[in-house]
C-alpha cells in the first residue's frame, strides 16, 4: 500500500497545481482525470488492440479446442501457432492493464487522502487532528480510515479556531486547508458531504446511482465492442457484471461525494475512450487490416521474384511450321 501512497503523493502535486489555478475541486478532478487518461492513452491503445485481436480469433480458437478436446497440450501448441501466424499476443494486454491500474490507484490515493497527498501536510499532525475531532461530542470522522481526511475537511471550519488545531498547523497551513475546503463546493453541491448522512431521498443519491450506471454502461459497451461473448461465459461472470458496480454504488453511498465524483468522472471518460478505441481498433477493422497486409505481402513477394524472359514459339506457329516442312517433302 505504501507504493500507492507514494504515487498518490506524487500525483497530488499535479492535482494541487490544477486546484491552485481553478480554485474548484470538482473541476480540478475533471481536468486531473483527463490528464491521467491522456498519459495512459498509449497503454489503452495496446490493451484494446490485444483484446480485439483475441476476439477476432475466437472462432478459430474454439475450432482448435474442439478438434483437440482430448489433448490439451496439442491444443495449446496449435493455439500458439495461430497466435504467431496472426501476430496476436494474448498476454500482451496484461502489462498494459497492470500499469494503468497502479496509476489509477495512485490517483485514488491523491483524492482520498487530500491533506497528506495533495496538500502534503505532516501525516502525524493530520492524524492528531482526526483523533481530536473524534473526541468532540457531535463530531466524528468517517469510520473508514481511508476517508477520514475528507471528513476532517468537512468539519474543519467549525474547529479551525480551537487551540488544538492552531497548535497542530501553522497559519499558512491553516489558510491552505481553508482555501482547499472552500473549493469543494461544485455547482452548489458539497463534495465533502456523505450521501448516507442525507438518506435515499436527498439529491446526493445521484452519486451512487451515477456510479452504478457509468460502471455497468462501460462494461456492456466494452463487451459489445470486443465481440460480445457474454452468452459463452459462465453464469458467475454475468453476475459480476452487476455485482461489482453495485458494490461500487454502495461504497459511493457511504463515502464523501468527492471520492464518488472521481469514480464517476473516471468511468465516464473510460466509457468515451472505449467507444473511440472500439471503433478504430474493432475486431472487424483488425481483420480487414490483417487481410490487407496479407495481400500486400503476396504482391511484395511476387514483385521480389526476378522476371526471366524465355521466348518460345506459340503452339499454332510450331504446327504451321511443321505442316509447311511436311508439305515440301511431299512435293519432292
Amino acid at each position: 500500500m505504501q507504493i500507492f501512497g507514494f504515487l498518490g503523493g506524487f500525483l497530488g502535486y499535479i492535482l494541487w497545481g490544477i486546484f491552485y489555478v481553478i480554485q474548484n475541486f470538482g473541476l480540478s478532478i475533471v481536468l486531473f482525470t483527463l490528464i491521467i487518461k491522456l498519459l495512459l492513452f498509449p497503454f489503452s491503445i495496446k490493451q484494446q488492440k490485444s483484446m480485439a485481436g483475441t476476439a477476432r480469433l475466437s472462432k478459430k480458437q474454439q475450432a482448435i479446442r474442439e478438434q483437440y478436446a482430448n489433448n490439451s497440450q496439442k491444443a495449446q501448441e496449435e493455439l500458439n501457432k495461430l497466435y504467431e501466424k496472426e501476430g496476436v499476443k494474448p498476454m500482451g494486454g496484461c502489462l498494459t492493464t497492470i500499469i494503468p491500474l497502479i496509476v489509477i490507484l495512485g490517483v485514488f490515493y491523491a483524492v482520498a487522502y487530500p491533506l497528506t497527498n495533495t496538500l502534503h501536510l505532516n501525516s502525524d499532525s493530520v492524524q492528531q487532528a482526526i483523533n481530536y475531532v473524534n473526541t468532540i461530542p457531535g463530531y466524528v470522522t468517517n469510520a473508514n480510515p481511508t476517508y477520514q481526511q475528507v471528513s476532517l475537511l468537512n468539519v474543519f471550519p467549525n474547529i479551525v479556531n480551537t487551540d488544538t488545531i492552531q497548535g497542530l498547523f501553522s497559519s499558512s497551513e491553516i489558510a491552505q486547508i481553508q482555501m482547499f475546503e472552500n473549493g469543494f463546493s461544485t455547482f452548489g453541491v458539497d463534495l465533502l458531504a456523505i450521501p448516507s448522512d442525507y438518506g435515499f431521498l436527498s439529491g446526493y443519491i445521484i452519486f451512487p446511482v451515477l456510479c452504478f450506471l457509468s460502471n455497468v454502461g462501460s462494461q456492456i459497451i466494452m463487451q459489445k465492442i470486443n465481440g460480445n461473448q457474454m452468452n459463452q461465459q459462465m453464469g458467475c461472470m454475468k453476475v459480476m457484471l452487476f455485482a461489482l458496480p453495485l458494490f461500487s454504488a454502495y461504497i459511493a453511498y457511504t463515502v464523501p461525494a468527492a471520492v464518488a465524483f472521481y469514480w464517476i468522472i473516471s468511468a465516464l471518460l473510460s466509457l468515451v475512450q472505449s467507444i473511440v478505441l472500439g471503433k478504430v481498433f474493432s475486431p472487424a477493422n483488425l481483420t480487414a487490416n490483417s487481410e490487407a497486409r496479407h495481400v500486400a505481402l503476396l504482391y511484395q513477394n511476387e514483385a521480389a521474384v526476378p522476371y526471366v524472359y524465355a521466348p518460345h514459339e506459340l503452339p499454332e506457329a510450331s504446327n504451321n511450321a511443321s505442316n509447311t516442312k511436311s508439305s515440301k517433302k511431299k512435293k519432292k
